[in-house]
């Protein structure tokens, strides 16, 4: 049976709920609604989902704390932050939370379905240059590992830490260019297949996140290293995980 994918709205105003529940299952989605963290919550633990929409301005618990509380509690469901209109610090702290993308309101359903469509793709293929092959299954590069198959990173002592999809597609792109200098366009491309607007910082934050996994201090970065006017350079050599024993 043809798998169909399963969307979660959280959004407090019930006809923005029911125009978008109507529009994407009419595109061919499954939709459930939530109106605010608890019934997210309940949902989510009885039902899996394919990608969240989710409000930043909810009541009570906002769309942050939810997407902090769901990265948390180390979900890699995509996530599609609705933010209010030129509030870029909003935009900024989604990304930071661990949103995949973000879209401001006001919008046209239409648009929220491309991104819809766009996130689900990327979280299940990569380009062909950045596909897993049995071979390389596990990639080990300073004192980690990544699995690529399960999308978690083993430390030194063999601890599990968990990446969101968009951290995990970053740190494939650094691991198939190593000691390259990718600039922000060539990252926001590969990771999200789109171009970079002139203020677009979610790379920049993208990165931080990431270091942070790392435990990469941004200040002496010895994994991912900054390249004033140009971009960022994975220095660690990476080999496959059979060749690093």
């Amino acid at each position: 049976m043809e798998h169909v994918d399963h969307l979660l709205i959280v959004d407090d105003d019930p006809g923005i709920r029911d125009l978008l529940a109507q529009y994407l299952e009419k595109h061919g989605f499954r939709v459930s609604t939530a109106s605010n963290g608890r019934q997210m919550r309940s949902l989510l633990a009885t039902t899996p989902v394919d990608l969240i929409v989710l409000d930043l301005m909810l009541p009570g618990e906002d769309g942050l704390t939810l997407c902090r509380d769901l990265r948390g509690g180390a979900t890699a469901v995509p996530i599609l932050m609705l933010t209010a209109r030129d509030e870029d610090a909003d935009r900024i702290l989604g990304l930071e939370m661990g949103a995949d993308d973000y879209l401001t309101k006001p919008f046209v359903p239409r648009e929220l379905l491309a991104r819809v469509r766009a996130i689900l793709r990327r979280a299940r293929m990569l380009p062909p240059n950045l596909r897993t092959t049995e071979a390389t299954h596990l990639l080990a590069f300073g004192s980690w590992i990544l699995d690529t198959t399960a999308r978690h990173l083993l430390d030194a002592n063999g601890t599990m830490v968990a990446l969101s999809g968009a951290e995990f597609r970053l740190l494939r792109v650094f691991l198939d260019h190593p000691q390259k200098v990718l600039t922000r366009d060539q990252l926001l491309n590969l990771t999200q297949g789109r171009e970079a607007d002139l203020f677009d910082r979610s790379i920049d934050i993208l990165v931080s996140r990431l270091r942070k996994r790392l435990r990469d201090d941004s200040r002496e970065a010895s994994l991912i290293k900054t390249v004033r006017s140009e971009g960022y350079v994975f220095s660690a050599s990476v080999q496959p995980r059979s060749e690093a024993q």
